[in-house]
């Protein structure tokens, strides 16, 4: 009898516990997430602008887009492990602070070099987030809620690309204040936020359960145990040790075959408003932006249902496939169809719910190879071999693709995408036997 009103205790502390932790750590997570990838990509649209300005050609905006991830893949690794070591809320209100000062002052560059050196820098300050939140929700999150919660973390991506694009077009159109150019004042307005938003993490965000103030000590004992029963026990290992995790056949394997996503996902991303464009040239900077948000809103809908059947079934590879073929049909229907939008957009949603599906149920997949003590370099890892695919998507296509005809760039994160399911269908992880 005691047992089993000790086990109903248990649960009671559980379930709060777990609701308490969605309501309080999840929007903060989601909130830097947001404006991280708003920033990263905002040059998508100001480069609408920009281009007269600047002489900016299609190849020199898809180097523009991609350089940003050369600086960024080097210091992945490095910002995570200090993160493991300085906390969580330190070092991402340091990230937040940094990026946004960086967006803002890209809306002062007067030629392509120092726009360039911009985008290494933003690199250099975004490094390390991605993971950087997908460890901290490991400490918050058990396995059997991790697929919800790094879903709710992938939600931003859309969330980032439908406020970008609405805010984006309207600021084109609409803002030329103090003698500034329109596309200037989309780094700058779409970059202040992150400022404030790395001060108030610093004040608000707890780095693990044990010092959350919103939790009852019960409550938090309860999380830490729970989480810990996950991870077989390890002895804590040093710098070079946890760099071995990268030699790792199966977390190479996930790495390389998300570069080959990644390929797919930031080519549509950065090179979507010129596609839009090329629908229709009489369209403005705002019907680009409102029409351009259609695909990342029906993308939003379908991750949050694939991560749902995905967490409901345990199956994580299989759905990961699926969402990379849909997404590589799409590109080619929007090939076919870029000059008719009705077809064009219904394939371009297509595309938002394949590139954007794939990411809870393959970084749900990712978090499992790993053990506890290998998690902050691993994940890292794997984003930052990722991340190459930022920068290899959006250069081939702006080198491929025309005045008269961006889709002519859109073979290549076609071929990326399907590299990617073939690559995950010979996947055979050895710790991941319940979720595939």
């Amino acid at each position: 009898m005691s047992d089993s009103v000790t086990a109903a205790e248990d649960s009671d502390t559980g379930r709060s516990a777990i609701r308490k932790v969605a309501l309080r750590v999840l929007p903060v997570v989601f909130g830097l997430y947001v404006f991280n990838y708003m920033d990263r990509s905002n040059i998508s649209y100001a480069q609408l602008g920009m281009q007269h300005e600047l002489a900016i050609t299609a190849a020199t905006f898809g180097t523009a887009a991609a350089i940003f991830f050369l600086a960024y893949v080097v210091f992945e690794v490095p910002s995570n492990m200090i993160m493991k070591r300085v906390g969580a809320r330190l070092w991402l209100a340091r990230i937040a602070v940094t990026w946004g000062i960086v967006t803002v002052v890209t809306g002062f560059v007067r030629d392509i070099p120092q726009l360039y050196a911009a985008r290494i820098l933003l690199g250099i300050a975004e490094a390390g987030l991605f993971p950087g939140l997908l460890l901290y929700l490991t400490l918050w999150f058990r396995g059997r809620e991790r697929g919800r919660a790094v879903a709710g973390l992938a939600l931003a991506q859309p969330a980032a690309m439908i406020l970008g694009s609405l805010t984006g077009g309207v600021i084109l159109d609409h803002v030329h204040w103090l003698g500034l150019s329109s596309w200037r004042w989309v780094f700058i307005l779409q970059g202040a936020p992150a400022i404030a938003l790395g001060v108030f993490v610093l004040f608000y965000l707890p780095d693990v359960p044990s010092k959350a103030r919103f939790l009852s000590r019960a409550q938090s004992e309860w999380l830490d145990r729970e989480i810990r029963k996950e991870y077989r026990p390890e002895a804590p290992e040093t710098f070079l040790g946890q760099l071995r995790v990268v030699k790792n056949r199966t977390v190479l394997h996930l790495a390389v075959a998300n570069l080959f996503a990644a390929c797919g996902l930031y080519g549509f991303t950065f090179f979507l408003p010129l596609i839009v464009k090329q629908m229709d040239p009489s369209y403005s900077a705002t019907n680009i932006g409102v029409l351009g948000a259609i695909p990342f809103l029906v993308g939003a809908i379908g991750m949050f249902l694939v991560a749902r059947n995905s967490d409901r079934t345990g199956e994580r590879k299989g759905h990961v496939i699926a969402m990379m073929l849909l997404a590589a049909i799409g590109l080619f229907g929007t090939i076919q169809f870029r000059h008719d939008p009705v077809p064009a957009l219904t394939c371009l949603s297509m595309v938002g719910i394949g590139v954007l599906g794939y990411l809870a149920p393959y970084w749900a997949m990712a978090a499992r190879v790993l053990s506890r003590e290998h998690t902050a370099v691993g994940l890292a890892a794997i984003n930052s071999i990722a991340a190459l695919g930022g920068f290899f998507g959006p250069y081939v296509i702006g080198k491929n693709a025309t005045a008269d005809n961006v889709s002519a760039g859109l073979y290549f994160p076609i071929a990326c995408l399907v590299i990617c399911a073939v690559m995950l269908a010979f996947l055979r992880p050895p710790r991941l036997a319940s979720s595939t």
